[in-house]
């Protein structure tokens, strides 16, 4: 009886062997495709002084405008020129505001005032009332905390007291008390005026 290894295999294993062959042979034949033709990196391309000089000026001019964004809308800075509000503030001095805080009683703030910055301690907001008498300052009938340190005069006033403070505006008082540039002669400041919190000093004479 004659007998062959096709024979003895399994019909279904006769079936995958010449398909198997064939893939081995597609494997071989690709290997040898890419040997001989390896993919080549793309070469990058080298920047010039010019793709420099243009990225350079590109963020000189992304972070000059981020600053004026900043100077005009969110921090001002300015140079104090009076000792109005020694001596927390010397003539001389760098400040530093921030526009977007929330003004409240005891900050001191920067204000313009006939296209001059000045600065002022707030003492009173819209609706609430001053009374400034025997040198002591009074809002809604009670003492401010710094009547013991600070006596305050009405002397030189342009406004008649008890003062109501108008809607959307401040009443501030200079530190230097005997200097009445502030609202006893300017009456209340609008906060459209308002210049922002004096958040930082920087003394710059008598270091």
């Amino acid at each position: 009886m004659e007998t062959t290894d096709n024979k003895q295999l399994p019909e279904n294993e006769l079936r995958q062997q010449p398909t198997e062959e064939k893939d081995h042979d597609l494997s071989e034949k690709k290997d040898i495709s890419e040997k001989e033709n390896p993919q080549q990196k793309p070469v990058k391309k080298k920047k010039t002084a010019k793709d420099h000089a243009i990225r350079f000026f590109v963020k000189i001019g992304i972070t000059a405008l981020v600053l004026i964004l900043t100077l005009t809308f969110v921090l001002g800075v300015y140079v104090n020129h009076t000792n109005s509000s020694y001596p927390m503030i010397k003539d001389g001095d760098l400040c530093l505001t921030f526009k977007l805080a929330k003004i409240q009683k005891g900050d001191v703030v920067a204000f313009e005032q006939d296209k001059e910055i000045k600065f002022a301690r707030v003492i009173a907001s819209e609706g609430e009332t001053v009374e400034i008498k025997n040198d002591l300052v009074c809002v809604n009938g009670s003492g401010i905390p710094d009547n013991t340190v600070y006596k305050t005069t009405t002397e030189g006033s342009k406004i008649s007291y008890p003062y109501t403070v108008p809607e959307k505006s401040i009443f501030v008082l200079n530190d230097l008390r005997s200097d009445t540039s502030d609202s006893r002669t300017l009456g209340a400041i609008p906060l459209s005026e308002c210049k922002g919190k004096v958040i930082f000093v920087m003394r710059r004479r008598g270091i």
